[in-house]
């Protein structure tokens, strides 16, 4: 009986595990038969067009555009579309992307996105405006997590879509200034997730970018590293290269709320040929480099920095050769500049150069400041010559000049007028000292003068007059040419007209 008993219980726990082994394999084949229906109800929502449609208006969200998808091509989770085109009304005016891929995650379906994976454009070509002005954001409110419901059904399936990582082979920009059109093209972009829900990281390496103001090259980006969270887009670094050998280094940050923004950094390596005009270049050369900071903080675009020319010199000027007869020296012909800075301010087409040297040590010195409104300019300098440079200069010492520190004589300059016809007041201060100091003279000279009469009594009075007159041509040419040192130093040209008119 007790055998009998021992195989009735071994008999009735291999039926409750057969029992049981069924019901898993009934549950798993139910759960493999509910992924296969789940799967297969995604696999048709993504292939319908309301998927393309959640997209294309994501998109637009996140653009404030107007804008759609063309028909995707799947083959799987993976989808092609031949194009996305928007235009909108803000900041962004048109937007058209060529050649879409994109590869859909599944695994952000617990948290209610799509995951859109490597998606990637040949091209995307984006027009700005920006002088639209509007308080909204740029973008939609999570720029990372964008949705658009599509219906009012409360379908499981998930209304929003987030973007994980895009590759852009090439990228065109294009916007319009009052100024003229700014175009950046052959750019390559890569943006990737930065781990927190709306924040994004990225990358721009190559291209160029022409600018419409003429003094400007064709500016070559190498790499510019971008990062964007809560709204604010920052420029960790950049590199771009300028003319031959220039190099300008960058950060900044821009707020898509307010609209706000700041770009620092420094140009180095330029050549005073490169941002002179062709008869300046022939004269000054150097090395520039500057420091600058731009920003709208105050409503208004505004601009500062500090500019120095290293390893300068001025040459090819005739007041020179002028200077170095006068002074019987060879330093004067060729001016080796052991200082030329200044800071600068630009705001409301104004610029305003302060804190301004230009130097050749022991031989002339210019300090001051210079306002530039349009082509009005109003200046006020101090400027300081060697003694050997006044010397044949009638009174120029004694009526205009004082001497002064670093063994330089010193006279106050004041320039006025235009960029095209500059006026400055030195000229007639040097002219007038020439007659005083011609009438501090008479009374010694007076007896010369009588015994000059009396030896010329026998003469025609036109004869006398005519030796009178050279007298006077002669030293007023002594006047005119030191003139001349003041007009080509404030940017006269050799035949003491009025310079050409820098190119803006």
């Amino acid at each position: 009986m007790a055998c009998m008993s021992r195989r009735v219980r071994k008999l009735k726990a291999a039926g409750k595990s057969r029992w049981f082994g069924k019901a898993i394999l009934g549950l798993l084949a139910f759960v493999i038969i509910g992924l296969c229906v789940g799967y297969g109800m995604i696999r048709s929502y993504l292939h319908s067009d309301s998927f393309r449609k959640l997209l294309s208006a994501a998109a637009s969200k996140a653009g404030k555009l107007e804008g759609e998808f063309s028909p995707f091509h799947w083959e799987g989770l993976a989808t092609k579309a031949d194009s996305f085109e928007g235009t909108g009304d803000d900041l962004i005016s048109s937007i058209r992307a060529d050649d879409l891929q994109a590869e859909i995650g599944l695994s952000g379906l617990k948290r209610g996105a799509w995951e859109i994976r490597s998606s990637s454009l040949r091209r995307l070509e984006i027009n700005l405006e920006p002088k639209k002005r509007k308080q909204e954001p740029l973008f939609g409110e999570n720029p990372k997590i964008i949705s658009e419901k599509t219906t009012k059904s409360s379908s499981w399936l998930p209304q929003k879509a987030e973007l994980i990582s895009l590759d852009i082979q090439e990228m065109i920009l294009k916007a319009s200034l009052d100024q003229g059109p700014i175009i950046a093209n052959g750019m390559s972009l890569r943006v990737e997730s930065a781990g927190a829900s709306d924040s994004y990281r990225g990358e721009i390496t190559g291209g160029v970018m022409k600018l419409p103001f003429r003094f400007l090259p064709e500016i070559r980006l190498d790499r510019l590293k971008l990062r964007y969270q809560d709204h604010v887009a920052f420029l960790t670094n950049s590199q771009i290269q300028a003319w031959d050998e220039g190099l300008i280094e960058a950060s900044g940050e821009w707020d898509a709320k307010s609209r706000e923004f700041f770009l620092e950094g420094d140009a180095n390596d330029l050549k005073c040929e490169n941002l002179l005009n062709p008869d300046w270049a022939k004269r000054l050369t150097g090395n520039v480099k500057s420091s600058f900071l731009i920003h709208n903080r105050f409503g208004e675009v505004k601009a500062n920095g500090k500019l120095t020319i290293q390893q300068g010199s001025l040459t090819a000027l005739p007041v020179l050769d002028a200077l170095a007869a006068y002074a019987d020296t060879h330093r004067f012909r060729q001016l080796i500049l052991t200082e030329l800075y200044t800071d600068w301010n630009w705001e409301k087409n104004e610029t305003r150069l302060s804190n301004l040297v230009l130097a050749s040590e022991g031989l002339i010195r210019l300090e001051g400041q210079l306002t530039i409104r349009g082509e009005q300019i109003d200046g006020t300098f101090r400027i300081g010559l060697a003694r050997a440079a006044l010397t044949t200069i009638p009174g120029a010492e004694a009526h205009v000049f004082s001497a002064g520190e670093r063994g330089l004589l010193w006279a106050p300059l004041h320039i006025t007028g235009t960029l095209n016809d500059p006026k400055e007041d030195l000229t007639d201060r040097l002219l007038a000292a020439a007659g005083m100091r011609m009438i501090e003279q008479l009374p010694e000279t007076g007896e010369k003068v009588i015994q000059l009469t009396q030896s010329v009594l026998g003469d025609s009075a036109a004869k006398t007059a005519e030796q009178g007159v050279k007298v006077i041509e002669e030293g007023s040419k002594v006047v005119k040419d030191a003139a001349e040192i003041f007009n080509t130093i404030l940017g006269g040209d050799e035949s003491g007209e009025n310079p050409k008119k820098k190119e803006p």
